[in-house]
This record gives C-alpha cells, structure tokens and sequence, in this order.
C-alpha cells in the first residue's frame, strides 16, 4: 500500500498570520515551523512521498529552497483535510493519504507510522486519528483550561474495535474521581494527525459543514456526520512533548521541547 503524506500549511491563520515562516530555535539552529514539521515528516518510514500542501507563494518559494516538493492548492480549502483532497485530487496514485499537520513538528514519527499500520489492518475502516491515554497530570491540565474558559486539547471517545463515537474540545468522558499525576485516566487526547483512505477523502469536501462540526471547530466531525468508520489508533508518547503552535505564546514552550529532543 503506497502512501502519500501532505503537510497543510497556510499563510492567512486568524490566530497566527504568517505562522508556517515563524523561526523555531532548536539544537540545530533556527529553522520555521515549516521546515521543521517537513523534516519530522521525512523521518516517518514507509511513506513514499512528501509534499507541502499550501495556497501562499511564500510559503511555496521557502519550501522549495529548502528541498521540499510542493502543491498548490486553492484559497478555498476551509480546513487541513479539504486541502489534503486536493493534493490526493493531483496526486491520485496511492492507497493512503497521511495528513500531517503544519503546526506540528514535535509529533514523533511512530505516532504515523502506527497510525498507517492502525489503518492497513482494519480494511472498512475510512479515516484513522491518534489518542494517547491522559495521565492525570494532562487531565487536571485540560480541567485547569476549562475552568478556566480555555480550550485545551480535544479528547476522544470511542467504542468497540477503537471506533470513534466523538471527539469534543470539552473533557469527555465526564468523570467525578481525581487521580495521581502518573496515573492513568479514562480521558483520551485526540492528536491531530489523519490517515485516509483515498475514496473517503475525496468525498469530503462534497459534503456541508454539519452542526457538529460547526459547534466544536473540529473537521474530522465531518465524517462521522456522514456515517464514516474513524478509527482511533492508541498511541504512546515515551516520554516526547508534541504540542502544536497554535499561538506565538507557544514558540517558547516548543523550542523548549526542541532542546529536550536534542
């Protein structure tokens, strides 16, 4: 099974315009969050190619200075999937399309390489996503956020066979214990990284935005909205920090992490 992986990156963020060019401080010197999330994409093994997917002419002119392959796509993609249809549209000639964020070069290359694994071996299922089991440290970190009306990570609930039911920037499923620091929760963070398969991807633009994608702001509501199979693939963090940059706030705590990495 080949495999496709694209890297949605745009220019015009509402939160953080110009965030794909944002220099990071690492070990290695100062790269952007471009390079850098290309670079964690080029170690991920059994993928057999890599593409930059972007609207911006900045942003094609740096990734191809620095080696990447790059598509263009249209300014009317609303989201990372509706941007990795496109390049999947260009680029029809492979089995599976892997979507690796743009904002997230901490996340660690087995994260995708067994989320391909995770969805090779459940043929009906259409789309698979990570969840890593909250230790009670994360939980009381996204309990803190909500009291505090932030939204932190989003969570995942799923039944049988690891099939997803939700995924909420709320803390789901609701429960009333506390826990120790390193113990284990019932709470599962969703991390932000999608293998599809080509049939179900290309589909999804065709379908509107349902309320339940409307209400919480995540896209792969869009597929369970229209009777999809997501499948959550539990993963393990050892030890590695991956946040995303969502917000300039955060280049300090992931340069921090960078340095950890070494």
């Amino acid at each position: 099974m080949s495999v496709l992986l694209a890297i949605p990156a745009r220019y015009a963020s509402t939160r953080y315009p110009g965030k794909p060019l944002v220099s990071l401080k690492g070990p290695d010197g100062d790269k952007t969050l471009i390079r850098r999330s290309w670079e964690a994409a080029m170690a991920v093994r059994g993928v057999a190619r890599v593409v930059v997917a972007t609207d911006d002419d900045r942003i094609r002119d740096h990734a191809l200075a620095f080696g990447a392959e790059v598509v263009m796509t249209s300014s009317a993609a609303q989201n990372g999937t509706e941007r990795c249809a496109e390049v999947a549209a260009s680029l029809p000639d492979f089995d599976m399309v892997v979507n690796l964020q743009g904002d997230a070069p901490l996340t660690p290359a087995w994260f995708v390489e067994d989320l391909i694994a995770g969805l090779r071996a459940v043929p009906d299922a259409d789309i698979a996503t990570p969840v890593l089991r909250c230790d009670g440290r994360a939980l009381n970190g996204f309990l803190a956020d909500r009291r505090a009306g932030r939204v932190g990570g989003t969570t995942a609930v799923f039944g049988a066979g690891m099939r997803g039911l939700y995924f909420s920037k709320e803390v789901i499923p609701f429960t009333s214990r506390s826990y120790g620091d390193a113990e284990p929760t019932p709470v599962f963070h969703h991390v932000g990284v999608y293998a599809y398969r080509p049939a179900a991807l290309s589909a999804y633009p065709t379908w509107p935005v349902g309320p339940l994608e409307a209400l919480e702001g995540l896209e792969q509501l869009r597929f369970l909205e229209n009777g999809k199979q997501v499948l959550c693939v539990e993963v393990q963090a050892k030890g590695r920090q991956f946040w995303e940059l969502n917000n300039p706030s955060d280049v300090r705590m992931i340069e921090a992490a960078l340095a950890q990495i070494g």
